[in-house]
């Protein structure tokens, strides 16, 4: 007998975090962190662990108002140069949540590998904005094209970096926001001082400052005092704002 063929790997979305509302107007893509090269399967545990809590908050904050969270089961944990698995599967999942959902407006939300997938993705029709933590993104490289930009125009996008951060290198998210400000001026960047690559150290105010950006591009909330300053102000000062300790305290959400 021939030797069968191995079956190929398909994305997932993850059942809805907390209770799914009745009418869906809205949705959050979970995108967990992964690897520069993998081809083995994602790590279930790691996705869970990373951004569990943060998309607790999300559904508990949005659920009133019809907000749909899930988190991205990849094919593969690399990215995989040209390939891009990470960022094609993030194009996956916002095809599937209008599948499912219809015609409703998706914030793609990012940790490590899972940031650069979520600014690749950004482009995606039915999505209209972006949060990264701590992105990944990779090395200046004069024989390589620099990381996409103009993909992100018409989104709203933040990117949250600790200036601690050991394993994604703060600097290149800079970079980059510093480019997308040249072609979108909604983006933003704030920096967690002293903190690190899992920004463990400001994890409330991480989330607030999250939900806060999230609720204003989906639903057209106001958002708070520091995320208007740091949209409209020029580069750098937009994209250097340091996050407050105790930001969210005061936020009547």
């Amino acid at each position: 007998m021939g030797q069968q063929a191995t079956p190929a790997r398909t994305a997932r979305l993850g059942k809805a975090v907390g209770p799914e509302p009745t009418a869906v107007c809205a949705a959050v893509v979970l995108l967990p962190g992964g690897e520069e090269v993998s081809d083995r399967g994602p790590s279930l545990v790691r996705a869970a662990t990373a951004l569990r809590s943060l998309g607790r908050r999300f559904a508990r904050a949005g659920r009133e108002e019809g907000l749909a969270v899930h988190t991205v089961h990849y094919r593969y944990r690399g990215w995989n140069g040209s390939e891009a698995h990470l960022a094609a599967d993030a194009e996956w999942a916002a095809d599937e949540v209008v599948r499912r959902y219809g015609d409703v407006p998706v914030c793609l939300v990012g940790m490590d590998m899972g940031g650069r997938a979520a600014l690749r993705a950004g482009g995606h029709e039915a999505v209209n904005s972006v949060v990264a933590l701590a992105p990944w993104l990779p090395e200046d490289d004069v024989a390589a094209p620099a990381e996409p930009v103009k993909q992100l125009v018409g989104r709203r996008v933040l990117i949250v970096h600790g200036t601690n951060d050991e394993r994604t290198d703060p600097e290149l998210s800079f970079r980059f926001a510093a480019r997308a400000k040249k072609v979108n001026r909604e983006v933003c960047r704030f920096e967690v001082h002293s903190d690190g690559h899992g920004l463990h150290g400001h994890r409330d105010e991480v989330a607030w400052l999250a939900v806060d950006f999230m609720k204003g591009a989906l639903f057209g909330h106001c958002v708070s005092r520091p995320v208007e300053d740091a949209l409209a102000a020029p580069p750098p000062i937009g994209l250097r704002m340091p996050l407050a300790a105790g930001f969210g305290k005061s936020l009547k959400r």
